[in-house]
């Protein structure tokens, strides 16, 4: 008979396992003691070989983040501001039909759409908050509540303008990269965080060098592909290089496009009072 008493002292601990304490156990001739001693060391090594997987992981969704996060404040500030857009849209066979919008907008929950042209919907208002959007019509007494996903003209749809940042909206990894006309670019796989995002799927190609957005294409539910936007024509907007032109064009109407063209960027302090709705029904009246 012989009995070995065996266990890891406090410093051997620290050593090879940083914050973790294990009590000394006994070892004896039993086949039931051996194995509890095989799956105890084989627990121990996957303690020991698991930070590799998670570091690996993490530091690619990381990546991904940052990568995300400096593209989107390319495209737009952080804070509060203000721009204007027009939209052009053209399909085949129709004159083109453009469509003037003022946006206000405060970080990516609060955002105020107002339509400046043409004069017949002028003061028309979109107002979104967290995952609701309202309309108010000069017309109507009540808001009218709407999808995110539903079209507003063109080819853009209502949270293409009122939440068009894909921070918070999205949970981003890196898809591959791609080598086009000279650059690099990481694809972006950009996975709504609910269903009450506009898109369930965004693929986006960012540049690799300088950060800026190059492309993105946005997918339905069921996987198919419903458009794609090129971010075009970067120049000094609210004192930054932005793109100030961008193409989406149809990927399941050919020949149907919208051209999206941003001016007057201004970063202002905007109250919350003016992202409300009895804020709003004050004005429309």
């Amino acid at each position: 008979m012989f009995n070995l008493k065996f266990g890891l002292t406090d410093a051997m601990t620290m050593k090879l396992f940083p914050g973790l304490r294990l009590p000394a156990f006994r070892i004896s001739r039993s086949r039931g003691a051996v194995a509890w001693i095989g799956a105890a060391m084989a627990l121990l090594l996957g303690l020991a070989a698991a930070p590799a997987w998670a570091e690996k992981a993490a530091d690619g969704d990381v990546l991904a983040r940052e990568m995300l996060s400096r593209a989107e404040s390319i495209r737009f500030p952080e804070g509060g501001f203000q721009v204007d857009v027009a939209i052009t849209t053209t399909q085949p066979g129709s004159e083109p039909d453009v469509r003037a919008y003022r946006i206000l907008s405060k970080g990516n929950t609060q955002t105020l759409v107002q339509t400046t042209a043409p004069a017949v919907d002028r003061n028309q208002i979109l107002l979104m908050r967290d995952r609701d959007l309202w309309a108010f019509l000069p017309n109507l007494s009540q808001p009218i509540r709407l999808p995110l996903s539903q079209r507003l003209t063109g080819q853009v749809a209502n949270g293409d303008l009122a939440r068009a940042n894909f921070v918070g909206d999205y949970e981003p990894k890196i898809l591959r990269k791609e080598r086009i006309e000279g650059e690099t670019y990481q694809v972006l796989q950009l996975d709504a965080v609910d269903k009450w995002i506009t898109y369930r799927r965004v693929l986006y190609w960012v540049n690799t060098r300088n950060a800026r957005p190059y492309k993105a294409e946005f997918y339905a539910l069921s996987g198919r592909l419903l458009k794609t936007a090129h971010y075009q024509e970067f120049a000094t907007l609210g004192g930054e290089s932005r793109p100030t032109r961008i193409l989406v064009e149809d990927a399941l109407r050919k020949g149907h496009s919208s051209v999206l063209e941003y001016s007057n960027m201004a970063e202002r302090d905007l109250p919350d009072k003016i992202f409300t709705k009895d804020y709003l029904k004050k004005l429309s009246r």
